[in-house]
């Protein structure tokens, strides 16, 4: 455990032990509009190996295809079928394992990337980027169609959207209340900002519960899905991630070796910590090296 790869034969053995990746992507790959430093040319390496990639994602703000147009715009090669973000997530669970009915629809605190995926289920949607702005004091009407409330990240979140949510939550009877993730943070401009677990508490604490389903990492439902879709050998695949209680839990939890990045939220003194209870089977510097002669 916590194996340090550092020279360029220890990374190609890394890479030659599995046959099958799974990426995070903000903090492993780029942060913001900023692709870090040799992620490219290790994509690349890679698949030129024969190896399969996936991006697990938490970031809910994007629909897969708002993805495939950075990755385009990264230069990194990527497909749809590759990309599991907690919005598609999200869409799957309401559309196969809810049977979410054709007269409800969801009302969304988050943004563009929620909306998208519903839509491609064939799922209608309310609020989100529409409810931005909104400023007044006005009483909720009842909207009986609401059948589920969404949250994840949303940079414009305002209190009607919480009094929104929580009117529908109180008063629909069997509505579901879903979270995409429950990162409290997420990295940006070179700091940390509120995640979509910092936007989601302030409902959790005015209903007292928790919600009734939580979509992205750590939980295990989008592993699962790429199981079954791909049917990967969880022996032969390894996790790649930045952030402890999120991507490398999901990832020991699942059954799969870690590599812990430092490019993201984890520090070095925090994975070596004698307190860290989620430990990673290697770590490295950026995922990036691996590009390095």
């Amino acid at each position: 455990m916590l194996d340090y790869l550092k020279t360029k034969a220890e990374r190609d053995a890394f890479i030659d032990q599995y046959d099958n990746f799974l990426f995070d992507c903000d903090g492993v790959l780029w942060e913001g509009t900023h692709m870090f430093d040799g992620v490219p040319e290790a994509m690349e390496l890679l698949r030129s190996k024969g190896k399969r990639v996936f991006f697990v994602t938490n970031n809910s703000t994007k629909s897969r295809e708002a993805f495939l147009q950075k990755f385009k715009g990264f230069n990194v090669k990527a497909t749809k079928e590759e990309v599991f973000s907690s919005a598609f997530a999200t869409a799957s669970y309401l559309k196969h394992v809810l049977k979410f009915p054709e007269d409800k629809k969801v009302y969304i605190i988050g943004m563009a990337g929620i909306k998208d995926e519903l839509a491609a289920e064939g799922i209608r949607s309310c609020g989100g980027e529409e409810d931005t702005g909104l400023t007044d004091n006005d009483a909720v009407p009842d909207d009986k169609e609401v059948g589920a409330v969404v949250i994840g990240l949303d940079t414009q979140v305002n209190y009607k959207k919480y009094a929104k949510a929580f009117t529908y939550l109180t008063r629909n009877e069997g509505c579901h209340f879903i979270v995409t993730n429950e990162d409290s943070t997420y990295p940006q401009h070179g700091g940390f900002y509120p995640g979509a677990g910092s936007i989601a508490a302030p409902i959790i604490t005015a209903l007292g519960r928790r919600p009734d389903a939580v979509l992205g990492k750590p939980a295990p439902n989008m592993l699962e899905a790429i199981y079954a879709e791909y049917g990967l050998d969880p022996k032969k695949t390894v996790m790649i991630g930045d952030r402890l209680n999120t991507d490398i839990e999901f990832g020991l939890n699942g059954g799969l070796d870690t590599l812990c990045v430092l490019t993201g939220i984890t520090t070095k003194d925090e994975l070596l910590s004698p307190s860290n209870e989620v430990k990673s089977t290697y770590y490295m510097d950026s995922f990036g090296d691996f590009s390095k002669p």
